[in-house]
């Protein structure tokens, strides 16, 4: 039997087709990965945004991508509005509130967001 012969592995997934339906208007999150001092998730928007009054507050750093569609984030301390496109990634430390302004209403926006604490990589 070769390689291509093979059943497929179970444990093989697909960030960007394998996307369940929600059927209540929430966002779809999904955690892929988790260790001590990491946590890995899928989030899929469809027109989402935070609450009104609503900022994100996390004790840990998260670095985010944008892998298909397109969302707006508002930062708390300057008020500054960042625009994320698909392939774009930004950083956000500890504590840094922020808010989900905007996702593309007729396109869904999948999201891979790593929660760590903050390490030296130097």
């Amino acid at each position: 039997m070769n390689s291509v012969d093979r059943p497929p592995d179970s444990r093989v997934m697909n960030l960007l087709n394998q996307i369940s339906p929600s059927t209540d208007k929430a966002e779809l999150i999904e955690i892929l990965a988790c260790g001590q001092n990491i946590r890995v998730e899928r989030i899929v928007s469809l027109g989402h945004s935070s609450a009104p009054g609503f900022w994100y507050d996390d004790p840990n750093a998260e670095w985010v991508t944008v892998l298909s569609g397109e969302a707006r984030l508002r930062f708390e301390l300057d008020d500054r509005l960042v625009h994320l496109r698909r392939g774009d990634h930004i950083t956000i430390a500890p504590h840094e509130k922020h808010r989900v302004e905007w996702t593309k209403p007729d396109e869904q926006t999948v999201w891979l967001a790593v929660y760590f604490l903050p390490l030296s990589c130097t």
